[in-house]
């Protein structure tokens, strides 16, 4: 049987509806609060983290609560202006009037988390509600037990229940949290999960924004910097063992620099020293993960690597050399230290490729020729992306983060996620002091040809 969470979305509500939640300076106090909470408990935070799987205090801090700090910072510098109405134009039939839009907060939202990045990928969208003026009912992923675990007691600790909640659990928990009336739903995670939240949110006409994933490629073209190329891709591809929504899923390289691209990788991947114990690699996520990625290997050509120690989750940094768009492991997101490389000698045909599958969260363009650089930005359809690196664009508050089609519906991040989670309202402000007479009965001849003068 699963649970009833009407009580707390009630309470909620409840919270809204009295507009506490509303005025600017009490967002920028809850924000400061979770800060100094966050801050407070990094010990805490580390500690479990490294005992789901393994992550070092170094990655934690810069991979996650870096960023979280950072959206909490931009949010306290900017929130003020953020609410402010914003003037329009007002077009001649309405004179004289004026014209604005007002932000205002959607309401109570749901927040489910995603694993992998469990704190950013909790915290940040939480960032965005409260910038908003929304309450928050946070649902972490249940697969790194020991960090869902201390986000609920420490937001419990800081937070009443009736503004911001944690609910624990499973699958059970998530059906019944979806069997709620919510003004907003955002969600983290796979493709097939993320059509389960969509068709929950249908029912109710609750808006979504939904941060997915895809195969997101990454083009080598022959008069790219390789050197520098390889040392980023390495990094972005094997950054949390590759278990990033974000990571090059696999490389498009082309043909005359294949063998040269191979060696570097491979170079860069050994000085790399990849190691759990080391701090600089982490752990497969579950033996269950583990045990699909080794399987996704099948009969392809191991490059380098290829390894996996069931009893620790360690699974080395593995390179496919000559693998093609029909391997199953083309099928599906790899979402772990895989990278399967494919040649091209046909810019057009690697595009076409590309186009021919669901469109990608990111996109990477490793190139010095600025004509390649434009017509690949131009002709393939992604989420966001880079120049000459990867991952590091979510990095930016500045640019909206978001998938399109498959890889997602929505943005966040800065002024992108404060409008992820509000509502903007068109007012036609009238004056009361003139009014022509013109749309008024009785209609005549002489006003539709007045109308039809002033409006061509």
């Amino acid at each position: 049987m699963n649970p009833d969470y009407s009580l707390i979305v009630s309470q909620q509500r409840a919270f809204f509806n009295s507009n506490a939640t509303k005025p600017v300076a009490f967002r920028v106090q809850q924000l400061r609060k979770l800060k100094v909470t966050l801050q407070a408990n990094e010990q805490a935070l580390m500690e479990a983290i490294d005992s789901d799987f393994k992550k070092s205090e170094f990655d934690t801090y810069t991979n996650e609560l870096m960023l979280v700090y950072s959206d909490i910072n931009e949010a306290i510098r900017n929130v003020k202006k953020w609410t402010r109405k914003k003037r329009t134009r007002t077009n001649l039939i309405n004179f004289p009037a004026k014209s604005y839009v007002i932000p205002e907060p959607l309401g109570v939202s749901l927040i489910i988390g995603a694993w992998n990045y469990p704190y950013q990928l909790s915290f940040a969208p939480m960032v965005a509600a409260i910038a908003a003026g929304c309450t928050v009912i946070l649902k972490p992923s249940e697969l790194p037990a020991a960090t869902s675990k201390i986000m609920a007691k420490i937001m419990s600790e800081t937070f009443p229940q009736e503004y911001i909640a944690v609910v624990e659990g499973s699958v059970a928990e998530t059906t019944a949290l979806l069997e709620q009336k919510f003004d907003t739903i955002f969600f983290t995670g796979s493709v097939p999960v993320g059509r389960i939240v969509y068709q929950a949110a249908a029912k109710q006409l609750t808006p979504v924004t939904l941060e997915l994933g895809g195969k997101s490629p990454a083009f080598v073209t022959e008069n790219c910097n390789l050197n520098m190329s390889v040392k980023r891709l390495v990094w972005a591809k094997f950054l949390n063992a590759g278990q990033t929504c974000i990571a090059p899923d696999y490389v498009l390289v082309h043909q005359s620099v294949k063998h040269a691209f191979l060696d570097a990788l491979t170079e860069e991947i050994r000085q790399s020293d990849f190691k759990i114990e080391n701090g600089n690699y982490v752990q497969i996520i579950n033996e269950r993960n583990g045990e699909r990625l080794a399987a996704l290997l099948g009969q392809n050509t191991i490059h380098f690597g290829g390894t996996y120690n069931r009893e620790t989750r360690y699974f080395e940094p593995t390179v496919l050399a000559d693998s093609s768009f029909d391997d199953s492991i083309m099928q599906e997101e790899i979402f772990g230290p895989i990278l399967p490389v494919i040649a091209y000698n046909d810019l057009s045909e690697a595009i076409r490729n590309v186009k021919e599958r669901p469109k990608p969260l990111s996109c990477y363009i490793f190139t010095s020729d600025s004509q390649i650089k434009q017509r690949i930005l131009s002709e393939v359809s992604f989420g966001g992306g880079a120049v000459n690196d990867a991952i590091m664009h979510v990095s930016n508050s500045h640019l909206p983060f978001g998938g399109v089609g498959e890889s997602g519906i929505g943005s966040y991040h800065g002024i992108a996620g404060f409008n992820a989670f509000s509502h903007y309202k068109s007012i036609l402000d009238k004056s009361t002091w003139f009014e022509l007479n013109l749309k008024y009965s009785p209609h005549s001849l002489k006003k539709l040809n007045f109308i039809k003068k002033v409006l061509r």
